[in-house]
């Protein structure tokens, strides 16, 4: 063995390897654990420094679980990113970080992850645990099987947003669950109809189950799912005007940039750019700019 390693590989260079197959930019998505929070403030507006610090460490636990799934999924998959056009330069697939170092370094997380949960409360430890019981099976064969795989990567998102109620103890509106739950349905179809779209216009070689979809099903899919999260989010909005007590008209009026935000996002959607969510969010200002608006106007409807 030289100052490299056994492998030639040198060792600063794994390391930066393992830290790009963790996907921390694709942490963003963990601060759906917010959300619950959130809402809990908007019906019941009192700061509340232990549910800040429970969906801290929630956040926390996703970040740790999430990588552990990016790291085991792509030493599954390495024979088949290898033949993907971008794929083929993820570390795994490259050959920077070893197969076996990848599955050592995802058990590792997995354990942090479930540390870091009990630290708030058994009930995140069970949401945590279901979510990589569910990634896990994605990872080891279910995301072959068509609409399946859709529901598990959607109930991802799901979980995240069930979890920062769990660690704090909050309860869940019921059109909470729908928004999160048809929302999440809404990215994943549009993820998968991207990937379908590249199919067509480059013949890169896909999973196993897209080759069972259309672009129209998936279309479909996508486009019920937007409607059913923007009705319940209205029915939830005038539940929140309700709940309030200051009978704000604040709440109602945030479904406008509510929609027009799933209208902007469509549109990234309906041309096939949707394949990485995460980069939408960065480099749209409008989406940005409508996001903020949003969150102003449910802040201000638990005071005006």
């Amino acid at each position: 063995m030289d100052a490299t390693g056994d492998t030639g590989r040198p060792r600063t260079g794994v390391v930066a390897g393992v830290i790009r197959t963790a996907r921390p930019r694709q942490w963003v998505k963990n601060v759906l654990v917010l959300a619950a929070p959130f809402a809990a403030y908007a019906a019941d507006p009192v700061f509340r420094t232990d549910v800040v610090v429970d969906a801290g460490i929630a956040f926390a636990a996703f970040c740790l679980g999430a990588s552990a799934v990016y790291l085991i999924n792509d030493a599954i998959d390495v024979e088949a990113d290898r033949a993907h056009p971008t794929k083929r330069n993820r570390p795994i697939a490259a050959g920077v970080v070893p197969v076996r170092a990848a599955y050592a370094i995802s058990a590792a997380l997995f354990l942090a992850s479930f540390a870091v949960s009990l630290v708030s409360s058994w009930r995140l430890l069970v949401v945590i645990g279901v979510y990589a019981a569910l990634q896990l099976g994605y990872c080891l064969g279910l995301k072959h099987q068509p609409v399946i795989d859709l529901c598990i990567v959607a109930s991802g998102f799901l979980l995240r947003a069930i979890a920062g109620g769990a660690a704090a103890g909050l309860p869940l509106s019921q059109w909470f669950l729908l928004v999160t739950a048809f929302g999440s349905l809404f990215m994943v179809a549009g993820k998968r109809f991207a990937e379908i779209v590249l199919y067509e216009r480059t013949g890169a070689q896909i999973r196993a189950s897209l080759s069972k979809y259309s672009a129209s099903y998936l279309r479909f899919v996508w486009a019920t799912s937007a409607a059913i999260m923007i009705m319940a989010y209205a029915l939830w909005a005038f539940e929140i005007r309700l709940r309030t007590g200051t009978n704000s008209v604040w709440a109602v009026i945030s479904i406008v940039p509510f929609v027009v935000a799933v209208l902007r996002y469509a549109v990234d959607v309906d041309g096939g750019n949707a394949g990485e969510p995460e980069d939408i969010a960065f480099r749209d200002r409008v989406l940005q700019v409508l996001g903020v608006s949003w969150v102003a106007c449910v802040a201000l409807s638990a005071f005006l």
